[in-house]
């Protein structure tokens, strides 16, 4: 795991001067504090900072070029099926045991096209053709590492993180918010894939891939699976096996390392399956749980009974408020981008404690978004049935309905559409609100486009789709950037191409309640783990956020917001903004969320010395 920038000009453009790129690589040295390299090209250059993995000697090291020399690579990632690429394609002359070294033979071997769509793992990719001149950005399948890029006059700058890219020269005096991704940050909480706030730079799509032509003409190629599999009704049984075996080569697969390695273990059904395979497969694991004061957010009990009933080497970390409290500024300090999940501040303390220990974490991720596992997907589809009614005719009958006690619910009342609805159940500030803070100002195309749950073959297929590419981005985006703040790497067994593959071509039978909610999982879980311990109620990796902003945060989010000039004002409703927060502590809405929205914002901001 690692961080790279990377430079291509175009024209009679020079590259940026040695101590500029150097500046912006050494943003991102946690993400790989083992080696630095930068190599130049004629009009490129590339930078890596490395965080040693596999083969720990600096044969492993990159920059690397492919064996003719007409590949130049940065890649930061893992490929999981590295070795058997090796093998299938016969690659010799290996001059070390990376990953990286195959993929730049396997270059050479098959091209670039084809070498994408042989890969299994997660992974962010910059080739240089020194042969046609064409520059290729490459993201993975799932969208677990990121690739940000800017576009200039000048150039292109491809990079890990985002501040290396508005930051370098040929952006940072020239930066344009989009009001309309502004406006989605503050809803969601996050920046959209292909977007970024900024109207000259973005990032690559999960499972797609950009190529510059050497003409500088701009091309995005698709080439994940997830739109061609055509999802079949099947009984959970049936999909049990399958299922294990995915799942299993999948963990095998992510327990390689030269470095010591553990699970992140919670109370729920993923993090504890993960761990029970993994414990099979490599009998000296070590399973890791953080324990919170807070004993409605406290999954450390029913984690130690999974760590019990499998016989796990755990280790539970006793966190007091106090300590997580006192770690807000500094988590803050670690975003390149702004983010707005509080989740992410026991995730920026577990990964610490973690790291005292590990360099690499297995986490359960993805199985919620995969295999069904919201309560809110089964409200949507307990309702759906409305939403074919004429919303002319579907309001009064709502009415009576609910005053009748035969139904519960306004959903259908509100919105006009399915989309709309499961927008909102995403959004956490209100549509109203939100578009007080940014009038007469709609949402991007792509944004619209994700929550267009109607284009999809049926309802249940439509909700995945949504979850893959909006709300696990979000949870991916918190887990990488708080675990490579303290360089660890946390792979995802459930987001393996095979896994995925085999999820995708499953939709239940029956969606009806809570016991429907990853079933094929939980049967799963029952050949490691009695029913008893399987089916209670997560609770969530998260804070006590609105307590802490009405009492511990209080005077730093007024501080913040209310005094502090307020980044994107010129196109931001800023009196709206302030009532809001003035609304939230005057007790007039609870909000937690939309207030923590805001002040990650100017957190950030403030940060990275914007305001």
């Amino acid at each position: 795991m690692c961080g790279f920038l990377a430079e291509f000009t175009f024209g009679t453009t020079s590259v940026s001067e040695a101590a500029h790129f150097q500046h912006l690589l050494s943003l991102s040295k946690h993400r790989g504090p083992d080696a630095t390299q930068t190599e130049k090209g004629s009009n490129y250059q590339l930078g890596f900072n490395r965080l040693s993995i596999l083969d720990l000697s600096p044969n492993g090291n990159q920059p690397k070029q492919s064996p003719s020399m007409r590949y130049h690579v940065v890649f930061n990632g893992e490929l999981y099926n590295y070795k058997d690429l090796e093998i299938r394609y016969e690659l010799s002359n290996l001059r070390s045991t990376s990953d990286s070294e195959v993929l730049v033979h396997l270059l050479d071997k098959i091209g670039v096209e084809q070498t994408i769509t042989e890969l299994n793992g997660m992974f962010a990719i910059t080739v240089k053709d020194l042969q046609t001149g064409n520059i290729y950005l490459i993201r993975d399948f799932a969208g677990i590492k990121p690739l940000f890029y800017g576009v200039s006059s000048k150039g292109i700058v491809a990079a890990s993180q985002f501040d290396q890219v508005f930051k370098h020269m040929w952006f940072k005096d020239h930066l344009q918010l989009r009001p309309e991704l502004v406006k989605e940050y503050f809803g969601f909480g996050y920046m959209q894939s292909p977007n970024t706030i900024y109207d000259t730079i973005f990032q690559v799509n999960p499972g797609t891939f950009i190529q510059i032509n050497s003409d500088q003409s701009i091309e995005e190629k698709q080439y994940s699976v997830f739109n061609d599999v055509k999802p079949t009704s099947r009984q959970s049984d049936t999909i049990v096996n399958d299922l294990k075996i995915k799942i299993n080569k999948a963990v095998k697969r992510q327990l390689m390392s030269d470095v010591p390695l553990a699970t992140f273990l919670s109370g729920g059904i993923d993090s504890p399956l993960i761990t029970a395979i993994a414990k099979q497969k490599h009998p000296n694991i070590e399973a890791f749980t953080v324990s919170v004061e807070d004993k409605q957010l406290d999954e450390s009990d029913d984690a130690m009974a999974y760590a019990e009933h499998i016989n796990v080497n755990h280790k539970v970390e006793h966190v007091k408020t106090e300590e997580l409290v006192n770690l807000i500024d500094e988590h803050f300090s670690k975003f390149p981008e702004p983010f707005g999940d509080y989740s992410s501040i026991p995730t920026y303390l577990i990964s610490k404690k973690a790291r005292e220990t590990n360099t690499v974490m297995l986490s359960g991720d993805g199985g919620d978004e995969l295999f069904f596992g919201y309560p809110r997907m089964l409200d949507v589809m307990h309702k759906a049935h409305w939403f074919k009614i004429p919303f002319t005719l579907r309001r009064p009958l709502i009415r009576l309905t609910n005053r009748l006690k035969i139904t519960n619910s306004w959903a259908p009342y509100h919105f006009k559409t399915i989309d709309e609805w499961v927008k909102e159940k995403h959004t956490y500030i209100f549509k109203d609100k939100l578009n007080g803070f940014f009038k007469d100002q709609k949402l991007s195309k792509e944004m619209h486009k994700l929550y267009t749950i109607s284009d999809h073959s049926n309802t249940l297929s439509g909700l995945r789709y949504n979850e893959f590419y909006a709300h696990m981005q979000r949870v991916l985006i918190k887990v990488d950037r708080m675990s490579m703040a303290n360089s660890l790497e946390v792979r995802v067994p459930f987001l393996d191409k095979e896994v995925i593959d085999t999820a995708l071509h499953y939709l239940p039978e029956n969606f009806e309640n809570e016991e429907d909610l990853k079933r094929p999982l939980k049967m799963v879980m029952e050949t490691h783990y009695p029913k008893s311990l399987i089916n209670k109620q997560k609770k969530g990796f998260s804070v006590p956020i609105n307590s802490w902003l009405r009492h511990e945060l209080k005077k730093d989010v007024e501080k913040v917001i209310l005094e502090t000039p307020f980044y994107g004002a010129e196109i931001i409703n800023l009196q709206a903004v302030k009532k809001y927060i003035e609304d939230f502590y005057n007790n007039k809405h609870e909000s937690a969320w939309g207030v923590w929205h805001i002040y990650a914002w100017q957190k950030w901001a403030i940060s990275q010395q914007l305001v």
